[in-house]
């Protein structure tokens, strides 16, 4: 069994310094932008998911922070696809209303939720939240209201926090329930930041696609004059060419 630090060490000796510097402009990390101080070893994430894959089954579950906390991005990914994993085998159609594990997948949310601010950077955010929190909305719990714990997150002043409240619906959408998306797609309709336009638009395009077109129209005909255009575009993009068009001109 591996523990967490020699997790670390095991992914530090795969550093690619090439990849490395392409990583850092495709996620922004410069000066002033949305990833700013993130640093990157240069790995890919297949290489991280098959580190998950042999070193993260056994991790005691009170090791994952330490990953979280790493200065190195694909380092707080493995931690989070730990417990993705983990969070899944807890939640098969069997074990749903298993007490034990309703416990642990409790336990798993209230990690991910303390160390959300971790989840630096909007892959982390996309790769990790639907399939924990967003999961989790579906199953039963002891953490108490989620619609407050996820208000909570909607609320925050930290844009990956925020981004997480939006992103988890994608979840709830696939499995037909559109009210989490809706709620947060209005709440987050004015955000000025531009990832959340997209992940606002992204998660309406899907509650359309997966719950009812025209819930998804509904709610344009009541926005369409104040999304942002960005939003509109996400949201539109699967709809026939000249519907798209008369949503853009509305």
């Amino acid at each position: 069994m591996m523990k967490a630090r020699e997790i670390i060490g095991y992914m530090e000796s795969l550093r690619d310094e090439k990849q490395r510097r392409e990583l850092m402009r495709f996620f922004k990390t410069g000066p002033g932008e949305y990833g700013e101080g993130d640093e990157f070893l240069g790995l890919k994430v297949p290489q991280t998911r098959e580190v998950v894959k042999l070193t993260g089954s056994d991790l005691p579950i009170d090791e994952v922070p330490q990953l979280l906390m790493s200065r190195w991005h694909e380092v707080r990914l493995c931690g989070l696809l730990i417990m993705v994993a983990r969070f899944e085998k807890l939640a098969t159609k069997r074990l749903v209303n298993n007490e034990q594990a309703i416990d642990s997948r409790d336990g798993i949310v209230r990690i991910y939720l303390q160390y959300a601010e971790q989840a630096s950077n909007w892959d982390l955010v996309d790769l990790s939240a639907p399939k924990i929190l967003g999961h989790w909305l579906l199953l039963p719990t002891r953490l108490g209201d989620k619609r407050t714990i996820v208000d909570e997150l909607a609320a925050s002043t930290n844009l990956w926090r925020q981004r997480m409240s939006m992103v988890c619906t994608w979840k709830t959408s696939q499995q037909g329930d559109p009210s989490w998306c809706l709620r947060y797609a209005e709440w987050h309709l004015h955000h000025p930041h531009d990832l959340m336009h997209k992940a606002v638009g992204w998660m309406l395009r899907e509650m359309g696609k997966r719950c009812s077109m025209d819930l998804l129209r509904q709610f344009l005909e009541q926005h369409v004059h104040e999304m942002p255009r960005t939003a509109l575009r996400y949201a539109i993009e699967k709809m026939p060419p000249d519907e798209r068009q008369r949503w853009l001109n509305a």
